[in-house]
């Protein structure tokens, strides 16, 4: 088994080996990961905080030995809390790095930050904060960060900034948390998924006070939300059916 850790600041991940394949996620900086198979210009791989798998370019991480991956692992979670910060490399070059990339295990790759970051947990009144730092971020099929970002990469990156931990897909992170029988019982921070017409939950977004929800929808914006589902008021339609609300935490 070989081993890797993420040296740019965002490294995509493709379902294919193949540069013009479907873009499924995003490596952040300093995120670590199992590589499941290699193949000479493409490895497949999984990664440590979430499990999730695919496909990135072999020049674009920096292998790690099993003992490196391990001792890793059992760091504590350690992200950057600005939307843009930098990184300076061993070689004393300037590294742009985004919101949400990891720190903790920095000396693996000989780079140094000095920015601002957070680790650890915070209270669920923090989340709606949070979410806010991704208001107006285009929508990117596999994108995870203020550049572009999809719905699911939206709540994934909202509660790994507050120290908690979310599958990477919507219908992954419908599986957590205790379902709620009426919009009433939310509160701000929990999750609301809603299905498509064959009944598969196809998206995920972050509810706030007094039935508004912001989620990513060809951008991250803030719409009503009622028993029906999400009420875009400009439009003057529902764009999504609700399926489930979930308290996580």
């Amino acid at each position: 088994m070989r081993y890797g850790i993420c040296q740019l600041s965002i490294v995509p991940m493709r379902a294919e080996p193949s540069d013009p394949s479907e873009l499924v996620n995003q490596v952040l900086y300093g995120e670590h990961f199992k590589v499941v198979e290699q193949r000479k210009q493409w490895s497949r791989i999984k990664l440590s905080h979430d499990k999730y798998e695919g496909w990135i370019d072999n020049k674009q991480y920096v292998e790690i030995s099993e003992e490196e991956y391990a001792f890793a692992k059992a760091q504590q979670t350690i992200l950057t809390t600005d939307p843009v910060q930098f990184i300076t490399t061993e070689h004393n070059q300037l590294l742009t790095v985004v919101l949400g990339s990891s720190v903790e295990n920095i000396a693996l790759l000989k780079d140094s930050y000095d920015g601002n970051s957070h680790t650890g947990k915070t209270s669920r009144t923090q989340l709606v904060e949070t979410a806010l730092l991704y208001l107006k971020t285009p929508y990117l099929w596999g994108g995870r960060t203020t550049f572009g970002i999809d719905c699911s990469g939206f709540t994934q990156m909202v509660y790994r900034l507050n120290g908690f931990d979310l599958k990477r897909d919507a219908s992954q992170q419908a599986t957590q948390g205790e379902a709620l029988s009426f919009i009433e019982e939310s509160e701000p921070g929990d999750l609301a998924f809603f299905d498509n017409a064959e009944g598969l939950i196809t998206h995920v977004g972050i509810i706030m006070e007094d039935n508004y929800i912001i989620h990513a929808h060809g951008e991250v914006r803030i719409d009503r939300l009622d028993h029906s589902g999400i009420y875009n008021v400009h439009k003057g339609v529902h764009t999504h059916k609700l399926r489930v609300i979930k308290k996580i935490i």
